[in-house]
Parts: structure tokens; sequence; C-alpha cells
């Protein structure tokens, strides 16, 4: 009898351990942006000729993420102004001037999240907050998961890897230099990409 009993003990078992490890799958969990695989990049039609892409080479960030129920929270990256960068240094010293980004008066831009929508497992959409120049306006973007794995190397741990897209009318924020004559353009593209690691414990 004892031994007709055993398999529906493991049964039993193996349910409740399923259950446990469904039940920590689920836990939100704190991911922090690697920085040395972080692309903060911006594209703006210049002249009609091109259109110019840019960086900013410093920025940090940090969210909450359940990976079962894809509910996103705390959510904020901050960006260094005077990081900007498009690879000549006359226009990037025009760029931190008071006609564009005003970095001595501003020095960073700061995006908060408001709420994630899924689309699917994989894509969503990521609307939040974005202040820059003293002002504060909203920003939808454009969120794709590349990956979901551990690490296989360094540091070893869990890392999403995402890629981020969207756009903003820069004179919403009041810079507005070159936007009339199209000389510079008033769209600006985003582009993100980054590998965003766990965090040791749950929340």
């Amino acid at each position: 009898m004892g031994l007709m009993r055993l398999p529906l003990l493991t049964a039993s078992m193996a349910f409740v351990l399923c259950s446990s490890i469904s039940t920590a799958q689920a836990e939100p969990r704190r991911f922090e942006i690697d920085p040395e695989h972080f692309t903060i990049a911006f594209m703006v039609n210049h002249l009609g000729y091109e259109n110019l892409l840019g960086q900013f080479l410093e920025g940090e960030g940090s969210f909450v993420y359940d990976r079962e129920t894809q509910e996103l929270s705390s959510a904020e990256v901050t960006i260094q102004a005077n990081s900007v960068f498009t690879n000549l240094d006359a226009r990037d010293r025009h760029l931190r001037d008071d006609d564009f980004l005003n970095t001595d008066d501003y020095p960073r831009l700061h995006f908060v999240a408001t709420d994630f929508e899924p689309s699917s497992p994989t894509t969503g959409t990521l609307n939040g907050e974005l202040t820059m120049l003293g002002r504060t306006e909203p920003v939808t973007l454009d969120v794709t998961l590349n990956q979901d794995e551990v690490y296989p190397f360094g540091h070893g741990r869990p890392t999403l890897g995402l890629s981020v897209r969207g756009a903003l009318d820069r004179s919403d924020w009041g810079m507005d230099y070159g936007a009339d004559n199209g000389m510079v353009g008033d769209h600006v593209t985003l582009i993100f990409e980054l590998e965003a690691v766990e965090q040791d414990g749950s929340l």
C-alpha cells in the first residue's frame, strides 16, 4: 500500500515544487542598466541633406520588472547632458550651449516611466515623462525584448537585452533653435540599446 501511495506523494510534492518555482519567477525583480552596454542615440535632420546621428555617452537607469505578469514599475533613466557627442567638437559645444541643451543650467535629462502596456511576450509600449530644460513632457517608447538569459560570462547574472525606439518634437521642451527655417529638424528620433542586469534578491 505504501508503494501505491508513493506516486501520489511524488506528484503532490512535484506540484508544490512547481508552484513555488512559478511564484518565485513571478516576483518582481530589480534591474540596473549596464553602463558599458547602454547606447543612447538620437537622429535629427540637418538642412534636408542628412539625418545626423548623435549620442549621449553617459547615462544610468534602473527598473523593476515582473517576468510573469510583464508589469514594469519604478523605471527611470538619467542622462548627463554634457556627454552629448556627434563626432565634431564645434557642433558638440553648440549643442551644449543655450541654443540647445543649456547644460550649465540643466545638466541632466531625466525620464520616468508612468506605465507599460505589453502587446506580446516580447514587445510593448512604455509611456513616461521626460524632463529636459526644466520642462516635463510625455514621451512614448516602443520596447522589444531581444533576450532574457543568464549572461554567458563576466557577472553571470540573468540579463535582459532591450531595444527601445521613440520620437519627440524638441520644441515641446522649448528647444526651437533652427526649427522654423528647417536648418535643424524639430522631430528627433530616439534609439536606445541596452543590457539590464538582474540584482540580487527579490522585492
